[in-house]
């Protein structure tokens, strides 16, 4: 058995979903990508991929092994690549993921600039609003906002985000400005679930402190909420990312800023380096010092 190939095709399976698909991308047919990764679980003496009719899932031995596999191929491409001189000019797929506003407001067009800049490269832009497993996704990086509890990716700190709570000159004419976070409880509060449901975090000292609120409207699209906020129903909690082209427009103002918690963390995330292909490293260089430069110049 080649076992490059049919670690190739291993991967290709996990990365793209299915066994029809790795096997077009691969150039083969499905029954031999199905007899090369029978051929690989049997030399390997373990079960990589629980199949059924609907989907495919890694086991955890498939898991670690995916890894493996997926830098050992990485390491052979550059070598190629290197010995080729093709590493020059970054070239195929990469898949990126973002926060759906924060995709399309910050990501979406310094891709679009990395792609004018290098049109040999093709990247697939995934918009989800929770948190995403960059493996069984099959994601090169994604950017993410909030403290990361995967050690086994990299982190590059691209800057911070505020979590701020604001209200319509209406909302605040009409109920009044809070002066500390306890003054929400008795007012109106619109309730974005995808950050802040119905406790409200705060710091005052040091410390943290929580307000439960309640209010009109609970949604878990950021659209509706901040909508909801503009209209006047109610004060909001967002990151200020969402927001502050609305604060600049006099549409919404932010209130209790002495006692906001500590800014959240905005990052590139993308497994560990040596599985860095030559695409992925142009891209990270493209895209670090211009988001930085962005998330500076928003100001929230």
């Amino acid at each position: 058995m080649d076992k490059l190939r049919a670690m190739a095709a291993f991967v290709h399976i996990v990365e793209k979903g299915s066994l029809t698909a790795a096997a077009e991308a691969l150039g083969t047919s499905p029954p031999s990508t199905v007899r090369s990764l029978a051929g690989l679980e049997r030399a390997l003496g373990a079960r990589l991929l629980n199949r059924t009719t609907r989907r495919i899932a890694l086991t955890e031995e498939g898991r670690a092994y995916y890894e493996r596999a997926r830098r050992i191929l990485a390491d052979v491409a550059d070598a190629e690549a290197a010995a080729s001189m093709k590493q020059a000019v970054p070239q195929g797929r990469l898949a990126i993921g973002a926060p759906v506003m924060f995709g399309r407001l910050h990501a979406a067009p310094l891709v679009t600039e990395f792609l004018a800049r290098h049109p040999e490269v093709k990247v697939e832009l995934l918009l989800m609003d929770r948190v995403v497993n960059l493996v069984e996704e099959g994601l090169d990086a994604t950017l993410r906002i909030g403290t990361l509890a995967d050690s086994s990716l990299v982190a590059i700190e691209i800057g911070r985000t505020r979590r701020v709570v604001c209200a319509s000159p209406a909302c605040l004419k009409r109920y009044g400005v809070p002066r500390v976070p306890a003054d929400l409880a008795r007012r109106p509060c619109i309730r974005f679930t995808g950050l802040a449901g119905s406790e409200w975090e705060f710091r005052a000292a040091g410390k943290p402190v929580r307000v439960r609120v309640d209010g009109p409207i609970a949604t878990n699209q950021v659209d509706a909420a901040i909508d909801a906020c503009v209209q006047g129903l109610g004060y909001g909690m967002f990151l200020c990312y969402q927001v502050s082209a609305l604060r600049r427009a006099g549409r919404l103002r932010y209130v209790l800023e002495p006692y906001e918690p500590e800014a959240a963390p905005v990052s590139l995330v993308y497994p560990q380096a040596r599985l860095v292909s030559a695409r992925l490293r142009a891209f990270i260089d493209w895209i670090v010092p211009r988001m930085r430069a962005r998330l500076r110049g928003e100001g929230g």
